[in-house]
């Protein structure tokens, strides 16, 4: 049977070929290797996982990368987890970021629900960066401790992140939505010397006060000796019932020496990220100055082609791997654009009102939001001159083809749609973008340079054209160092290791066509097994996010005793809809046409929200634990959730729908 090729929605003009990142480094490459790739992307991946250690080799020529101490060996063994990249050498992440430093675009541009849009020159970053650094010195901060900021994403979480980096010292950040449980459960774990907190923020127009929390947090967190208030929610606030803590203004109007850098090893920890922790505490994944560093430079420069100037937006909060990912666009010398407020205050609108007023060029956002704006008829073509906008990015979740379509028909009929997937894990994208691609409706692009990613089959085989695991069979620079405080690597190897033996299995269901394309179904722990065939989360989602009737969903499946199960799918209705028999029968139809018979749920039940985590990923396992009997202390942590109410009401409702399981 014949594969189904999907329409192509965009291909890139021979200008946009010429000029990019990918082809200057292509032509490099011919001219260094001997082999000509130019314009055939196939070979030119190939060639990055045949060889890894030269591959990475001619990354940190290709973009100059600055080792104060050279490098004695690029890879020092390929078993996963346990190897090294460029031995003995010294860098810093930070410093590779100034090296970029222009005054002919400003370095930050960056707006809130509360502030009007304004600039930061590179010259004003620097002073405020030296300032903190020299401040935090006299802390005793210096290579190897740690800084943790509880801030909004708002251009002092940047300066932060690059004082604490040129130190040698490590980051971490958690935003002020994250509950009190939550971001302690993150930060006890690394033991912070200096915590970096605000007073508050805005959401939806509404004021939350966290100085409370910040209170708290200083009594829960005895390893911090010294703390700095940022007064955003009221310019007025002071440290006031706050131990130890001074005036973010106070530290930055201070005298300081020229900025400068510390070199560490390229191995040494830049900063801490961290899992949902919906079902314990969260992970420490810990990633490297050298790491990060060689993979940013690749995957904004080749798969994103940032050029210098432009202006790079990418909505997130600092609790989210994306932010990080924002920071790293500095690195190709372009302008971070910042948003700190909901995406949807005043509507749906905001965002792409703020794209038009700061002439954004790369535009990132979650393939939610752009579900969201699809239902709700939003229409930016039409509303807003979004001609300084050259591409989309998309992550956090699968997009639909239909969303596909809605940026073409109704966002920019020009535009390169990049989606992309990676995750916390890695701080970048296994699968993105490619200037010399086509896009296809649906799919992403490609497998990233240096990523040896296939699709297994239950066998440890890849395939291709069928649904398999999502796994990396060679190592990559941006793969955590290691866990924090995880002796031995236990929860390290149980995390990506423990289905096939030296290979990362990631959690996702992917495909991979015969053309390169990837296609995203979802994560492997939420499938759904269905008489014994795997389904994908995210096929459902594709087929019920084209409902208009329906705003939210969520689907599970419970394997039962005999070998059978129950498969529910939970929905949220639009405003003045309800959910009769014809609604039903009208989805389950739906599901039945243009999936299989075994998409079909066996019920479905109207909820009144989904819950979600607080990076914005439906909560699929703990519903299902949850569903399964399971406590709901142990199913699910509630600081974990960006709406723990939602958590509730199947923890309250389980007994009912337990019952509908039987009857089923």
């Amino acid at each position: 049977m014949a594969t189904i090729v999907p329409p192509v929605l965009w291909q890139p003009d021979r200008e946009l070929i010429g000029r990019c990142h990918m082809t200057q480094f292509a032509q490099w490459l011919e001219k260094v290797e001997g082999e000509q790739f130019v314009g055939d992307y196939h070979k030119l991946w190939q060639w990055s996982v045949a060889d890894i250690s030269r591959f990475w080799q001619r990354i940190a020529t290709y973009f100059d990368v600055h080792f104060e101490q050279p490098w004695d060996k690029v890879l020092d063994g390929e078993q996963m987890p346990f190897f090294k990249w460029f031995t003995g050498s010294t860098l810093n992440y930070a410093a590779h970021i100034f090296r970029m430093k222009n005054p002919s675009h400003p370095a930050i541009i960056y707006k809130s629900e509360r502030h009007p849009m304004a600039e930061m020159s590179w010259e004003e970053l620097e002073r405020q960066v030296a300032s903190l650094r020299a401040w935090l010195q006299t802390q005793g901060v210096g290579k190897g401790d740690r800084v943790v900021a509880f801030l909004p994403n708002i251009p002092q979480a940047t300066v932060a992140f690059l004082a604490t980096c040129s130190l040698g010292a490590i980051w971490s950040s958690c935003s002020p939505d994250f509950g009190l449980q939550a971001v302690v459960d993150r930060f006890a774990q690394i033991e912070p010397k200096v915590l970096i907190a605000c007073d508050g923020y805005t959401y939806n127009g509404k004021p939350f006060d966290k100085r409370p929390v910040v209170q708290a947090l200083l009594q829960e967190l005895p390893s911090v000796k010294q703390a700095v208030l940022v007064p955003f929610l009221e310019p007025t606030a002071g440290p006031e019932g706050l131990r130890d803590t001074v005036l973010w203004q106070d530290v930055i109007d201070a005298a300081a020496l020229p900025l400068a850098f510390e070199a560490v090893p390229f191995d040494h920890p830049l900063w801490v990220l961290y899992s949902s922790g919906t079902t314990g505490v969260p992970k420490a994944i810990t990633h490297t100055h050298g790491g990060n560093l060689l993979e940013h430079l690749k995957y904004l420069h080749l798969h994103n082609d940032v050029h210098p100037g432009e202006r790079f937006f990418w909505y997130s909060t600092t609790g989210w791997m994306m932010w990080n990912f924002v920071q790293a666009s500095l690195l190709a010398g372009a302008t971070v654009v910042l948003y700190e407020g909901s995406p949807a205050y005043p509507s749906l609108n905001a965002l792409w009102e703020f794209a038009e007023q700061a002439r954004i060029t790369h535009f990132g956002t979650s393939a939610p939001f752009l579900v969201a704006c699809m239902k709700s008829g939003i229409r930016p073509q039409v509303d807003f001159d979004l001609s300084a906008m050259r591409t989309i990015g998309s992550t956090g979740a699968p997009l639909p083809p239909e969303a596909f379509d809605y940026v073409y028909e109704h966002v920019k009929p020009d535009v390169w749609l990049s989606s992309m997937a990676g995750g916390t894990d890695v701080c970048t994208a296994w699968v993105g973008g490619c200037p010399w691609l086509p896009v296809y409706e649906g799919e992403i692009q490609c497998r990233c340079l240096g990523a040896d990613l296939h699709a297994f089959d239950e066998a440890g085989k890849p395939v291709i054209d069928q649904l398999g695991e999502l796994v990396v069979i060679r190592p990559m620079p941006s793969m955590p160092v290691y866990f924090w405080n995880d002796l031995h690597f236990k929860r390290y190897m149980s995390s990506y290791f423990d289905v096939y033996p030296g290979v990362w299995r990631h959690g996702d269901w992917i495909k991979i066509t015969n053309r390169g394309t990837v296609i995203i179904y979802g994560r492997s722990d939420a499938t759904l097994n269905r008489h014994g065939v795997r389904i994908g989360t995210a096929e459902i989602y594709r087929v019920v996010d084209k409902l208009p009737e329906v705003a939210d969903s969520l689907i599970v499946n419970l394997e039962r005793e005999g070998g059978n199960d129950f498969m529910p799918l939970f929905v949220v209705l639009k405003k003045g809809r309800t959910l009769t028999d014809e609604l039903s029968q009208h989805i389950k139809q739906a599901l039945r046409q243009q999936c299989s018979p075994r998409h079909v749920p066996d019920v479905i039940i109207e909820v009144p929200e989904i819950p979600y985590t607080i990076s914005g990923k439906k909560m699929e396992a703990p519903v299902k634990k949850i569903l399964l009997g399971m406590p709901m202390e142990k199913a699910a942590k509630r600081d974990a959730a960006k709406n723990p109410q939602a958590l509730d009401f199947f923890a309250r409702e389980r007994a009912r729908l337990l019952t509908v399981n039987k009857e089923a």
